[in-house]
């Protein structure tokens, strides 16, 4: 993930782009190796704000204005649309990703439009919110089966991909980038304050 500037209604904005190279290349082949993954970077991702107080929590700046409760509403988000995406596909419906008014090149401007939707939700409940949708990921993940998990275009709405391809991007891709980012921050909170 980079982050870059966008305009929309004329002014710019701060935004958060997707890399998707980084994010869509599904390397598994196997639920259990799939799984074991997504459970390890979630572990990390929970080990990386477990010591951080609630002010801390809130405290914009661990992604450029975002602060820890905002990464973790913009990973819930992307879970929940990749859960509605899934649904559709399984009724035969060919949903419009990212957005039904967006490219994939525009993630800049949807991953705006979450922070906007989240930023005043209060902590306790993103973190509910997040707990339950890694809970659903995993529910989904040990439910299908694995031609529509490994098949690419098994969903005509995942082109060339796999669906493992767009689970991985919400869960382990999403966790190990926010790991990362908060780790990283939570350091040099605690290097400024020395």
């Amino acid at each position: 993930m980079s982050l870059g500037r966008a305009s929309g209604d004329g002014y710019a904005i701060k935004v958060i782009q997707h890399t998707h190279k980084d994010l869509f290349m599904a390397t598994f082949t196997s639920k259990t190796a799939f799984l074991d993954a997504i459970l390890k970077a979630y572990d990390k991702l929970e080990k990386s704000y477990a010591s951080l107080s609630a002010e801390d929590m809130t405290t914009p700046g661990a992604c450029d204005d975002w602060s820890v409760k905002d990464i973790l509403a913009h990973v819930y988000e992307w879970q929940q649309m990749v859960l509605r995406w899934y649904a559709a596909g399984e009724r035969g419906e060919v949903p419009k990703t990212p957005a039904d008014d967006l490219k994939w090149n525009e993630t800049p401007i949807l991953n705006e439009r979450i922070y906007q939707t989240y930023r005043d939700h209060d902590l306790d409940d993103i973190q509910r919110l997040f707990k339950a949708s890694h809970e659903s990921m995993l529910a989904l993940l040990q439910t299908i089966d694995d031609d529509a998990l490994f098949t690419p275009a098994h969903y005509a709405w995942t082109k060339k991909l796999n669906f493992a391809s767009y689970m991985k991007s919400a869960t382990s891709s999403h966790y190990d980038w926010a790991s990362k980012l908060i780790r990283k921050w939570a350091k040099q909170r605690t290097t400024e304050s020395m």
